[in-house]
């Protein structure tokens, strides 16, 4: 339960997708402008991260280790993300309209998104086990969601203030994101 535990730490807070190791940047300064969208975007990415992980894991120990074909990991993984993300949309258009216009074309970026590739095939490189994965790829998508849902705080906040004219738009926000990285790398000396 203790692995468990800093596994999720570790990859919600130490290693932010975004922030640390810099993945799933389209999405996150997308869709960061206000913070409602960006706590959707947070779920479905948490949706499909850990269901991803899980999936992946399963196909990798079950399918393509035995059959000896473990170097197909990254195409099968981009795969099974890019169904994946096909089911979310389809859910997302069915039960919350509202949100599906909201995120508009950030939605199927998640089939893109490098955070989601690269927690599957961290998790193949770290070997975790079914349970480490899922619990590091709903740490992973936890920790995007913290990072997306800030940055859209802080975005709304910008909004009003008097930014100069040549920081203003996606300057301001680039600044704000080093900004929060630099504040995040104080968390890599905790685990």
């Amino acid at each position: 339960m203790e692995k468990l535990l800093i596994i999720a730490v570790t990859t919600a807070i130490v290693n932010n997708v975004v922030l640390s190791q810099f993945l799933g940047l389209c999405p996150f300064l997308g869709v960061s402008k206000k913070i409602k969208t960006a706590l959707g975007m947070g779920g479905a990415v948490i949706g499909v991260i850990t269901i991803a992980s899980a999936v992946c894991n399963l196909i990798y120990d079950f399918i393509l280790v035995p059959l000896n074909l473990a170097y197909l990991n990254t195409i099968v993984f981009i795969l099974v993300i890019a169904s994946l993300v096909q089911f979310v949309e389809m859910f997302l258009k069915k039960v919350s309209p509202a949100l599906y216009e909201a995120l508009g074309v950030f939605l199927p970026l998640i089939t893109t998104n490098c955070a989601v590739l690269g927690v599957a095939l961290t998790n193949v490189q770290n070997g975790y086990n079914f349970i480490e994965s899922v619990v590091a790829g709903f740490g992973t998508a936890l920790g995007f969601t913290i990072a997306i849902v800030i940055m859209a705080g802080i975005r709304e906040r910008i909004e009003y203030n008097d930014v100069p004219e040549s920081f203003k738009g996606m300057p301001i926000v680039l600044i704000t994101a080093g900004l929060m990285a630099i504040a995040f790398f104080g968390f890599s000396g905790i685990l």
